[in-house]
């Protein structure tokens, strides 16, 4: 490709603040931290060039042809370029705050991006530290600044693409900050499409054409996105009070006949109740995968959030490209949100097939770390240790396989959650959060992971966020949101969300677990031992101590707790 030997000039002469660091791009440098690093022409060549363009995936191609230009050089020359920015930024390619490698893409700047006079002309605090600094130190952060990662900028100023700039005082952002963010962006609403006849291959490509849509959608920077997460839980109930105020409504049928896929979608104004678009889709089942690379790019032109070409290529891909592999994977996560042995061995199995016809196929190999990694949480293997290390395995392939998905980092963070490895389980979740900010279940378990370490505190504002985003939450939202409320001592909100738990799986032991715990500390002596006898039906033999050595709790005062009063039960 040609290209030439000097830099294009960067844009503008002035500061400008990228993350935690201010660019000077006529000096090369880049200041923070009480430190200043140089840059070489081209790094900060392409360091300008991204901050151009933020948010958006900019090809190797287009970086080329704008830094070198005029001359010829190979890929290598912009990878060691982007591999000594990213030892500048301090940043971390498999948990990026500022450069995301995008497959088969490029590269994205994630990082927020201010230009003003006033910035320009700002000192930098002496004491800032880069943001991966900050995922160090300040882990509880996490829990009320999942979206405020990617909108806090460091001179007090967060961006909402296509919106105006809200000033917020420093160190002051909130989850009220984090609202207002969503509630400028067009809000789509993703309604579980209906499986027409009594096809239950139907009801799997129904399910799982949801699913992707949500996952798809998710991807365009400055749309916020609500619907079934991918690994949330059974759905069912009630639309919480305070779910976000939905502009517009995707809803949908599937019919299969014969080898046929009738697919008719539909996308609605919510607050008028007009019909915008809809189209219907009758192919040969083979052509469900084409339908789907046409389904989300047709919904993006009706509505009015900004999205780039790149964009669109990324909503367009899909995660495998064999309709039988993909049935496998459907009908293995249905098996895997049941969280018992038997469908728990199911799945794996369904997992297991749908990577022999598939082998680059990174959410099935996700969904068989899961298995493994239930098998080392539940006792279901003689070998707890190998089950564990099997997990960690396969929620490493699945991301190198596909780094640009919310899901891998989920299994990574969940993995890393079991080994009580929770800081690193944490900065997984923090990157998918700010690679995707509606991805409800990055904020679950995150909430999750901050009641193990003992702040049931910041779950809740996370679980509260993770409703929004999926109104039909699954019971695991659930028994993570009353367990919080349990450890905080806030008796009534903890059976509210408990029951809310049971009714949607009666067969979850740990919800019994904590129910029972729950009505030992409120002194109900009936509905403690109503709790007990569930709980040996489930588990014959359950003692509190052999079930938490394979739990990630780490909070000492919270397992205490969970012993004494499992204790006054006989376990």
């Amino acid at each position: 490709m040609p290209v030439g030997t000097e830099s294009p000039p960067a844009s503008g002469k002035d500061r400008l603040q990228v993350g935690d660091w201010t660019v000077e791009p006529a000096l090369n440098q880049l200041s923070g931290a009480g430190k200043t690093v140089k840059l070489e022409p081209k790094a900060m060549a392409v360091l300008v060039y991204l901050a151009d363009r933020p948010g958006q995936v900019v090809s190797r191609e287009a970086l080329l042809s704008a830094v070198w230009s005029g001359v010829v050089v190979g890929d290598d020359s912009l990878t060691q370029v982007v591999i000594k920015l990213r030892k500048a930024l301090g940043d971390v390619p498999e948990t990026p705050a500022y450069i995301q490698t995008v497959s088969k893409g490029g590269y994205r700047l994630i990082a927020p991006v201010v230009r003003s006079a006033e910035n320009a002309s700002a000192p930098v605090r002496p004491d800032a530290e880069p943001l991966y600094v900050q995922r160090k130190r300040r882990v509880p952060w996490i829990a009320g600044a999942g979206m405020a990662a990617l909108l806090l900028a460091a001179a007090g100023v967060w961006w909402i693409k296509g919106g105006p700039a809200i000033n917020v005082p420093p160190g002051q952002v909130s989850m009220a900050s984090i609202e207002a963010a969503r509630t400028a962006q067009p809000t789509v609403a993703i309604r579980p499409f209906e499986a027409l006849g009594n096809d239950p291959q139907a009801v799997l490509l129904a399910r799982g054409i949801t699913a992707d849509l949500v996952t798809d959608l998710s991807k365009v920077f400055g749309l916020s996105v609500i619907g079934i997460a991918p690994m949330g839980g059974q759905a069912g109930g009630e639309t919480p009070v305070d779910a976000p105020r939905i502009r517009y409504l995707v809803s949908g049928s599937v019919q299969r006949v014969d080898e046929r896929l009738r697919l008719h979608v539909h996308l609605t104004d919510a607050e008028t109740g007009k019909q915008l678009w809809s189209e219907r889709f009758d192919r040969a089942l083979s052509g469900l995968f084409a339908i789907q690379e046409e389904l989300g790019p047709k919904i993006l032109q009706m509505l009015p959030a900004k999205v780039s070409e790149a964009e669109t290529r990324r909503v367009a891909q899909r995660h495998t490209r064999n309709l039988e592999a993909y049935e496998y994977f459907q009908r293995g996560q249905s098996a895997l949100l049941v969280r018992q042995r038997a469908e728990n061995e199911t799945a794996r199995e369904m997992f297991r097939r749908a990577i022999g016809l598939d082998a680059a196929f990174a959410r099935a190999y996700a969904g068989l770390a899961l298995t493994y990694a239930a098998d080392y949480r539940n006792q279901w293997t003689g070998d707890a240790d190998a089950a564990l290390d099997r997990a960690s395995e396969m929620a490493r392939t699945a991301h190198q396989i596909n780094p640009d998905m919310p899901e891998t980092y989920w299994v990574l963070a969940y993995v890393h959650a079991q080994r009580r490895q929770h800081e690193q389980a944490m900065q997984y979740l923090e990157t998918a959060v700010r690679l995707y900010p509606s991805f409800a279940d990055g904020y679950a378990l995150m909430g999750s992971v901050n009641t193990h370490v003992g702040r049931p505190a910041d779950t809740v504002p996370l679980l509260r966020t993770a409703m929004r985003l999926n109104p039909q939450a699954g019971y695991l939202y659930f028994l993570v949101l009353g367990r919080a409320y349990l450890f905080l001592g806030d008796l009534e909100q903890a059976r509210v969300n408990l029951e809310h738990a049971l009714s949607r799986n009666r067969a979850n032991l740990e919800a019994h677990v904590y129910m029972a715990a729950l009505h030992v500390t409120a002194g109900d002596k009936a509905a403690a031992a109503w709790e007990a006898e569930e709980i040996r039906a489930l588990q014959p033999g359950f003692s509190s101590r052999g079930w938490l050595e394979t739990y990630p709790m780490t909070d000492v005062a919270q397992k205490k707790m969970l012993v004494q009063a499992l204790g006054r039960l006989g376990f």
